[in-house]
C-alpha cells in the first residue's frame, strides 16, 4: 500500500495501531482547530500522551504532510472501526473559531489529495448523504466525520457543509480520468491492432506490400492481417526499420548516436 506522491513533508507519528484490519474504503476529513503548518501538526502528533494522529495534514499554504502511513490505522476519529477503514486528513483553519474556515489553497490540495487517494485505493467515487446511520455502508456513503463518533465540532461547519460539494468535485475529476483512460485505450487499439483487416492493400501498393511480406519487413499479426490502410505508431515504425535492416544484414552497420 502506497502513500500519496503529493506529500511534501513527512514526520511519522508513533501514535497509530500498526497495520489496518480493514481495506481502505472511507474518507474522514478533519479540521486542525487552528492555523497549523504541516510541520507544527506533525510535531503535535509526536506527543504520545496526546494519543492522536492522522494519515495526512494540509496547511493553509496547501502543502500536504504525512504523519501515519496509509497502510496503518491512525488515531483520529475516536472510532477504531472507522480509523481502520478510513484515510484521515487534518486541514488547517484560517480562523480558529466557528465555522472553522479553510484557505483556498488548502481546499484545492484537499480535492487533489482525495482524487489521488481514491485512484490508488480503488474507490470509484465519493458518496455523501450526511447520514450517521449509514456509517460502514460504503455503497451508500463512504465519507465520515469525527462529530459522529465523539462530542466534537470537527470538521467544523465550513467543511461539513461542503462535503457534498467536495464529493462532487472529486467525482468529476475521477470520471474525467476514467474517460481519458478509455479514450487512450481506444486510440491505442485503433493504432496498433491489425485484427480483421486482412491482406488487402490498395492496387497501387500491391507490388511493394508483396515485396515487404516476402522479405519479412512486414510480418502482420500472424493471423493473415496486415492493416495496410491503418495509421502507424512510432513503435511499429521502429520494428519495420529493424526488420528492414536485419533483412539487409545491416543491423550492425549503423553507428550509434553519440
Amino acid at each position: 500500500m502506497s502513500n500519496s506522491p503529493l506529500v511534501s513533508y513527512t514526520k511519522l507519528s508513533p501514535n497509530h495501531s500498526g497495520k489496518r484490519k480493514h481495506a481502505i474504503d472511507t474518507i474522514s476529513i478533519h479540521c486542525m482547530a487552528g492555523n497549523l503548518s504541516v510541520e507544527r501538526c506533525g510535531e503535535l502528533f509526536q506527543n504520545k500522551e496526546r494519543q492522536a494522529s492522522s494519515n495526512y495534514g494540509i496547511g493553509s499554504d496547501g502543502r500536504i504532510g504525512l504523519y501515519v502511513d496509509e497502510a496503518n490505522r491512525s488515531w483520529c476519529t475516536s472510532s477504531a472501526s472507522n480509523d481502520n477503514r478510513a484515510v484521515t486528513i487534518e486541514v488547517a483553519n484560517t480562523v480558529a473559531k466557528d465555522p472553522w474556515p479553510v484557505s483556498d489553497a488548502a481546499y484545492k490540495s484537499l480535492i487533489d489529495l482525495l482524487v489521488d487517494i481514491c485512484q490508488r485505493n480503488g474507490i470509484p467515487m465519493l458518496l455523501w448523504k450526511g447520514d450517521k446511520s449509514l456509517i460502514g455502508k460504503v455503497d451508500q456513503q463512504n465519507m465520515t466525520v469525527h462529530r459522529w463518533f465523539a462530542a466534537k465540532a470537527c470538521p467544523g461547519d465550513w467543511l461539513y457543509s461542503r462535503h457534498g460539494q467536495i464529493a462532487a468535485e472529486v467525482n468529476k475529476r475521477l470520471e474525467a480520468a476514467e474517460a481519458g483512460k478509455d479514450e487512450e485505450a481506444m486510440d491505442t487499439k485503433q493504432f496498433t491492432s491489425c485484427a480483421d483487416t486482412g491482406d488487402n492493400p490498395s492496387a497501387w501498393a500491391k507490388e511493394a506490400t508483396d515485396y515487404c511480406k516476402r522479405k519479412g519487413i512486414f510480418a502482420g499479426d500472424g493471423a493473415g492481417n496486415y492493416g495496410w490502410q491503418k495509421p502507424i505508431t512510432r513503435e511499429a515504425t521502429a520494428q519495420i526499420i529493424y526488420n528492414l535492416l536485419e533483412a539487409a544484414g545491416m543491423l550492425d552497420k549503423l553507428p550509434d548516436v553519440k
